[in-house]
């Protein structure tokens, strides 16, 4: 077994299910990339050229209007896949939003070509390939449920509190403008829904950065 494939299944243990033809395939095909942050890995309108797994690192998928105002859709990080590249692989369609490195990434890649294949020849890999793909419809149904019905407060409250986490140390290094991308909505209201918090001493808001004072507080409302 190669270190590329050995490297795939410490992250995508289920890919230990692909056998015989299917598991040779797999280790003649996979080949790791690196890519620095800030890396455009797709963009609106692409072509696909790759079924991308991700062993390290994340990627920011988000879709940008006209007008330049952005939604985070997902992230893709360690275990994941994109389910974006996903459909365009399986129907050779353009994509349809973009993909950001926000960190470096290192992922295995297979052809679009050698994708096709494993799909066609190993059942095991088709299943895996749907069973994470039904994973991320359910999260971009969530995604969809929040944005027309979620309160913002609420919203805001939970996403502070899962980026103090990440980060640790009860701080959060995010602009407004970041946050209002996050939440699908305008800067301004996120600027007037933590100076609110900021009112009720739950945060201290400073440039770039946001401290949280009272995790309590946030955690209850977000609840």
């Amino acid at each position: 077994m190669s270190r590329d494939l050995d490297a795939l299944l410490d992250a995508f243990p289920d890919l230990a299910a692909v056998t015989g033809d299917g598991r040779r395939l797999l280790d003649q095909s996979v080949r790791l990339a690196e890519v620095p942050p800030g890396t455009v890995l797709f963009s609106e309108g692409g072509a696909c050229q790759a079924y991308v797994l991700v062993l390290d690192g994340s990627v920011r998928v988000q879709k940008v209007s006209e007008g330049g105002r952005e939604i985070v859709l997902y992230r893709v990080e360690r275990g994941q896949t994109c389910v974006l590249t996903t459909a365009c692989l399986l129907t050779r369609a353009e994509y349809g939003a973009q993909g950001v490195a926000e960190t470096a990434v290192r992922a295995a890649m297979l052809s679009a070509a050698a994708f096709e294949q494993l799909v066609d020849a190993s059942p095991a890999f088709r299943r895996f390939v749907f069973a994470v793909y039904a994973t991320r419809i359910a999260d971009l149904l969530m995604l969809i449920e929040e944005v027309a019905f979620g309160r913002i407060d609420v919203r805001l409250a939970q996403l502070l509190l899962a980026h103090a986490g990440r980060g640790g140390g009860g701080v959060v290094e995010a602009t407004h403008q970041a946050l209002a991308t996050e939440l699908g909505t305008a800067r301004e209201v996120i600027s007037r829904q933590l100076k609110e918090f900021e009112r009720r001493g739950w945060v201290a808001l400073a440039r770039g950065r946001i401290e949280m004072r009272d995790a309590t507080a946030l955690a209850q409302l977000g609840g």
